[in-house]
């Protein structure tokens, strides 16, 4: 298996840093093979504009979509682009770590995904959702919080952790054809001890084993939709 992690947090000692390890040490002790891009480390700017491309649709006027378009029809993506597009069409897992950071993704990441998601080779002309470009390959997130399990219920004070990630989980990765299985979640590892976070170290390793096993969520078919409207069928 072939398994890309999108890595973001600036400290490498982070526990972030340390579930990266885990799953790298695992990956590279069973017979599989990972890429880690580290955002931070790569220095990756989250801006997203004509640097993206080394070709040009439209020089009068800016719109991304179409210059991704352009980009997909005459090899026109920077190095930097083309690169995280090529991982992407080689993993078979692809794996966010990250913390969760005002309820989302840290920008870096989130820039990550509006550089490199790019329209015509990864989305659109009929590819989304079941019929994404990444249709068969698995993508799960793995994230840290700062407040306790205990606050991420659906009527705590933070709100249903599911909901919180539904936007990453169903409008980025779902919406681009990977099934998407279940997150793992360090809760407040910044507030436990070493015990502890060696504990959520084992869980980790322990879920990377099941990943061949584990069932996605399981999200509507586009077979349910009408696809005049796109609203659901009774």
């Amino acid at each position: 298996m072939n398994t890309l992690i999108i890595h973001a947090h600036p400290e490498p000692n982070s526990f972030n840093g340390a579930l990266t390890r885990t799953a790298v040490s695992y990956f590279n002790g069973n017979g599989h093979t990972v890429q880690v891009s580290d955002l931070y480390a790569m220095q990756f700017d989250p801006v997203s504009d004509r640097k993206n491309f080394t070709t040009i649709n439209n020089p009068a006027y800016f719109k991304q979509q179409l210059e991704e378009l352009y980009a997909t029809e005459h090899n026109g993506f920077s190095a930097e682009i083309a690169a995280e597009i090529e991982k992407l069409e080689w993993c078979d897992l692809l794996i966010f770590q990250f913390p969760l950071w005002w309820f989302g993704l840290p920008a870096i990441l989130k820039g990550w995904a509006d550089r490199v998601l790019v329209m015509g080779r990864v989305y659109g002309r009929g590819k989304w959702y079941d019929t994404g470009a990444f249709h068969g390959k698995k993508a799960m997130l793995s994230l840290t919080t700062g407040g306790a399990s205990a606050t991420y219920g659906p009527d705590d004070l933070h709100g249903d952790i599911s909901s919180i990630l539904f936007p990453i989980n169903h409008g980025i990765l779902r919406f681009t054809g990977f099934d998407v299985l279940p997150p793992f979640i360090a809760f407040a590892p910044a507030h436990i001890d070493d015990a502890a976070r060696k504990d959520y170290l084992l869980e980790y390793r322990k879920r990377l084993e099941e990943i061949a096993t584990t069932k996605p969520i399981q999200y509507p078919s586009l077979s349910d939709y009408d696809p005049e409207t796109f609203q659901r069928r009774g």
